[in-house]
């Protein structure tokens, strides 16, 4: 059963902010509701006030000119998937878009609320906290039911893995997220949005209970090729296991610079300098794929249940790096 809560519907950005609170648990905003309702369903959080911002004109939209692709933090990830210019311009967002949920969901769910979306860690989900732990102090999660949890980035006490499947492309073009709160506004790299809480009062991302994501800015793609892999257990919707987001800069048949992104193996988008150094300079083939594909998990340090993983993310970033090379998704 759902506690009550008030209801307001705010039709400009600064009454959106004036609407939050300061501190999180009060206050809750609300897009396409695609994880909000059913964490509210399930008492994970129980928010006294709810911030409609489905009204606000300017959290809408998409334009495309030389600065590159502004996505107004409301535009649902069906329509930027159907976007003619991110089909022709952005073909790896397009494609990771597409994957990123069933066709229902993709018509409701926002851009903004999928970069927000809280973990799906079944303990956080059965009301254990962000960083579950037992009556004595013991972390749940580590010798725990972890065969989804991070391989990468575990070394504190989170454990879950970042949700987004389209935040590591979107960081592989360099993105950008922008912010707004009653200090004014805020422009971030978007791989710094994500952040790994160390105490539970803290969140998973680089927003504060009065600010909301107004915008995404994804730079010009010039000549750069880019691929979107992901691992699943099954062919139709369903969580991946891994997600790798290759973005090359190609000088004849070299990498003049490379950018490697994985999702779903660490507690936020996991971006492998590792992997970067060892591809770029160096001719793309299977030899040096499969090089910057070990580079990329090398670090990886397995739970209990969860050393699968190691090699499912390396077959991702792999089969990535091929891909943006061949121009699978230019």
């Amino acid at each position: 059963m759902m506690r009550p809560f008030e209801y307001v519907s705010p039709s400009t950005k600064a009454q959106a902010v004036s609407l939050l609170g300061a501190t999180w648990g009060n206050t809750e905003i609300l897009a396409g509701g695609t994880d909000l309702l059913a964490l509210m369903k399930d008492d994970v959080v129980s928010p006294r006030r709810l911030v409609n911002i489905k009204d606000i004109k300017d959290l809408q939209g998409i334009t495309f000119n030389a600065q590159g692709l502004r996505v107004g933090a409301l535009t649902t990830l069906g329509d930027l998937a159907e976007d003619a210019n991110v089909i022709k311009n952005y073909p790896a967002l397009a494609e990771a878009l597409t994957e990123a949920a069933s066709p229902q969901i993709r018509n409701q769910a926002t851009l903004g609320g999928n970069l927000c979306q809280r973990p799906r860690c079944w303990y956080f989900r059965n009301g254990f906290g962000l960083l579950p732990k037992d009556e004595t102090g013991k972390e749940l999660v580590t010798e725990g039911d972890n065969r989804y949890h991070a391989i990468l980035g575990n070394d504190g006490p989170a454990k879950f893995v970042s949700p987004s499947t389209i935040a590591p492309i979107l960081i592989a073009y360099a993105a950008l997220i922008r912010l707004e709160g009653p200090k004014g506004k805020r422009e971030l790299a978007l791989e710094k949005f994500f952040v790994i809480p160390r105490v539970q009062r803290e969140r998973e991302h680089d927003l504060r209970p009065n600010e909301i994501v107004t915008e995404v800015v994804i730079p010009p793609p010039a000549d750069a090729k880019a691929a979107h892999y992901e691992v699943r257990q099954k062919a139709a919707f369903d969580w991946p296991l891994a997600v790798a987001a290759v973005a090359l800069r190609m000088r004849g048949s070299k990498a003049q610079s490379a950018r490697v992104v994985m999702g779903y193996v660490a507690p936020v988008p996991w971006v492998s300098s590792e992997a970067e150094q060892v591809l770029n300079g160096q001719p793309v083939n299977e030899d040096t794929a499969q090089k910057t594909a070990e580079a990329a998990v090398k670090n990886a340090k397995p739970l209990s249940h969860n050393a699968y993983k190691v090699q499912v993310a390396r077959v991702a970033v792999k089969r990535a790096i091929l891909k943006a090379a061949s121009g699978g998704a230019a």
